[in-house]
């Protein structure tokens, strides 16, 4: 099993939009990055846990816990011109983006800042904290995502 912290704006999706989903269940969509889509299509694994991470907004930080529930397939809303996400570039025999299927576990006790995420010298080295990084999917190891869970 691996851990991933994979970032989303709750304004747009939020850790309580995941767990209203039907079974907590829900596509993770629009990644139009390509390393974070060959994260996503050629290492996720069904199993692996996920930190769900609030973004772009007025405190962020690590909100929840997710599932990898279905591993990499074409991400459909590519070839939806009515999409946000539509590349016209995209084609059912070269689908180009890939999505996986997450499914909520918990809430965190309480949301965990970016400002004390950086603080934390339990952290250092971690992907997240790495200046300039803007990913939107992330390996996170084993010691960092214990570290995380004891801030909680």
């Amino acid at each position: 099993m691996q851990y991933w912290l994979m970032k989303s704006e709750p304004d747009t999706f939020g850790i309580d939009d995941l767990k209203a989903c039907p079974d907590g269940t829900e596509h993770w969509d629009g990644v139009r990055n390509y390393q974070a889509r060959n994260m996503m299509r050629d290492q996720m694994k069904k199993g692996d846990r996920v930190l769900f991470y609030h973004s772009a907004c007025k405190v962020p930080g690590v909100a929840g816990i997710a599932k990898v529930v279905k591993e990499a397939y074409p991400d459909h809303t590519a070839q939806n011109p009515d999409s946000k996400y539509y590349d016209p570039k995209a084609t059912q025999d070269n689908p180009r983006w890939f999505m996986v299927d997450v499914k909520y576990e918990r809430k965190l006790k309480r949301l965990i800042p970016l400002s004390e995420l950086k603080s934390n010298p339990a952290l250092e080295g971690m992907q997240l904290l790495k200046k300039g990084n803007r990913l939107s999917i992330m390996p996170v190891d084993d010691a960092h995502w214990q570290a995380i869970l004891a801030m909680e």
